[in-house]
């Protein structure tokens, strides 16, 4: 889907199943117009009156007129008051939702390259501002027309030569605000990339909370977040700016405008040339409703290109590291995942893997092992298809990887790594995802996985905090564990699993994956201990991204090549 697409469905979800409510609030908004020419009428009429002008209504059917009007502001209002809300608020939960869900369809390796605050800064934020300026001010533009057409026509109606001289002195705040309004769109720009600087800079800032004190740079960090402060508040200084100068001058340049008709107006009605006072004071009035409209059409149509600027960015944003949602569907897994000469690199300068050669056999375990820097994880990362950019083949059975769509991919293949990710929720909606499974399915699987124990002590309903600060290592990887059992996962991937784990603790995860029965399990481990390591089928090593030996652990240290020299290393 390309970003023009995107930016396209994202703007329809605003009216996606709304529409009822959206022309309830169109209705509103065009009818609200009237009410201003409503009330200029009714002072025109009872100035009229007042001042004994021949011909003027009976002071009594004005005020009747005048309660009719009222009458219909209330209704109005009502509808408005009913409609324009709930309009919005679907229409913001609808594309927040729509965003969301496709920021879900991102490939599993997206946010290795890409700022996931930019994200909470356009569903927050942004969000706000296209609220605002986009479905805001539409509605008010309508609004906003109905009163300018409405009282130009009035005007001409009444008095074509005091309207020719109105529209002559409209020119100054139509030029005033033209000005002012467009430099609008592009500060707009820049508030928004300045605040997901400044969530960026904030979440690093508590996300490394235990570095920055360990090291003493609370001063350090804190000069980062008043720079990073500073610059978003400048840059919502610059835009408050414009639009307080964009009102200023408008609201200058419409009084000299509205005193203008009004010293022509009272020339006329002194000259005796068909002026009533009435009618200059409605003029007047109404010149506020041709004034606005112009004046502030280019901060509206400002504003609003701007708000529409935040959702084509978010839009592009969306569009980048998809997973493609076509390809086979792979069922089940049943035989082996086949890698030939498989290389890859995450530039094309830099190749990580060469020449890879493997196959990984249902129902059977494999340890990875090798230096920092061997390609142990990324290995492990291309079998989650995190990139179809490989030279080379990797088949699960006998379908090849890129021909695989990646949601199949993800129902037969589980990722267990160093730091599980843990919900701020309960031991049970952690294990089942917040699906829905059958009570002995869950059991089984908290069985399984060796954390029965735990629940029988806290309770499937135990809180776990935020991402298990209330869990120990070991029951977060257990958590992980049980996840990838209730999926049925045919095959099991665990990254560095247990290098967090004090030595026991470790030990233990790495006998619950080992005792698992009829999943393929690949693991990469950096604790070289014989008695598990024994127990896998093979291990593979890696060095500068090939493999360098494999084998059985007996076999292996018999050669007493790189893996022999390892293993002594660290004993």
């Amino acid at each position: 889907m390309s970003g023009k697409s995107l930016y396209k469905q994202l703007k329809s979800q605003f009216y996606r199943k709304n529409k009822t409510a959206f022309l309830f609030a169109v209705l509103s908004s065009f009818l609200t117009g009237f009410i201003s020419l409503g009330i200029s009428w009714g002072i025109k009429a009872l100035t009229d009156v007042g001042s004994g002008v021949e011909g003027a209504l009976g002071f009594t059917t004005v005020l009747r007129i005048i309660a009719g009007i009222v009458l219909g502001a209330v209704l109005i209002l009502l509808v408005d008051f009913f409609s324009r809300p709930k309009f919005v608020n679907k229409a913001m939960i609808q594309y927040k939702n729509f965003a969301f869900e496709k920021l879900t369809e991102k490939r599993i390796s997206s946010f290795k390259d890409e700022n996931t605050f930019a994200y909470i800064s356009a569903l927050t934020n942004d969000a706000t501002s296209v609220e605002a300026d986009y479905l805001g001010k539409n509605l008010l533009l309508i609004s906003k027309a109905v009163s300018f057409f409405g009282s130009l026509i009035i005007m001409l109606i009444t008095s074509p030569l005091l309207t020719l001289v109105a529209i002559l002195v409209m020119l100054l705040p139509v030029a005033v605000s033209a000005l002012t309004g467009r430099r609008l769109v592009s500060v707009e720009k820049n508030v928004s990339d300045h605040n997901a600087d400044f969530v960026t800079s904030v979440g690093d800032c508590l996300r490394g909370f235990k570095v920055v004190k360990s090291f003493k740079a609370e001063a350090e960090i804190t000069s980062i977040f008043d720079k990073n402060n500073r610059r978003l508040e400048k840059e919502k200084f610059k835009k408050d700016r414009i639009r307080t100068s964009v009102s200023m001058m408008g609201m200058l340049a419409g009084c000299l405008a509205q005193f203008g008709v009004f010293a022509v107006g009272t020339y006329l009605c002194l000259k005796g040339e068909g002026m009533s006072p009435g009618v200059v004071i409605m003029f007047v009035n109404l010149m506020n409703f041709l004034i606005s409209p112009v004046a502030e059409l280019p901060g509206i149509l400002s504003s609003r290109k701007a708000a529409l600027a935040l959702v084509e960015k978010l839009a592009k944003a969306l569009d980048k590291n998809t997973d493609e949602s076509d390809g086979l569907d792979i069922n089940d897994f049943n035989r082996s995942i086949k890698l030939e000469n498989v290389s890859f690199g995450y530039d094309e300068e830099k190749e990580i893997l060469h020449n890879i050669n493997a196959e990984f056999e249902a129902g059977k375990a494999y340890a990875i092992v090798g230096g920092s820097g061997s390609g142990k994880s990324t290995l492990l990362n291309l079998l989650m298809s995190s990139s179809k950019d490989y030279s080379g083949n990797i088949f699960f059975d006998n379908s090849e990887m890129k021909n695989i769509s990646a949601e199949s991919l993800y129902d037969v293949v589980s990722m267990i790594q160093q730091d599980v990710f843990v919900f701020n929720s309960s031991v049970k909606n952690n294990v089942t995802m917040f699906k829905d499974f059958a009570k002995e399915e869950i059991n089984e699987a908290i069985r399984r996985a060796r954390l029965d124990d735990f629940v029988k002590e806290k309770g499937e309903d135990y809180l776990c905090g935020d991402n298990g600060k209330d869990l120990s290592g070991g029951e977060k990887q257990r958590i992980s564990i049980a996840r990838s059992l209730l999926k049925k996962s045919k095959i099991l991937l665990a990254d560095e699993a247990t290098a967090a784990l004090d030595r026991k603790t470790a030990y233990e995860v790495s006998d619950d994956i080992l005792n698992l029965k009829d999943i393929l399990r690949i693991v990469i481990t950096h604790s070289l201990d014989e008695c598990l390591l024994k127990r896998y089928d093979e291990i593979i090593v890696l060095k500068d991204g090939r493999i360098e030996e494999k084998g059985k652990f007996e076999d292996l240290m018999e050669k007493k090549g790189y893996f022999y020299a390892l293993y002594t290393v660290s004993h």
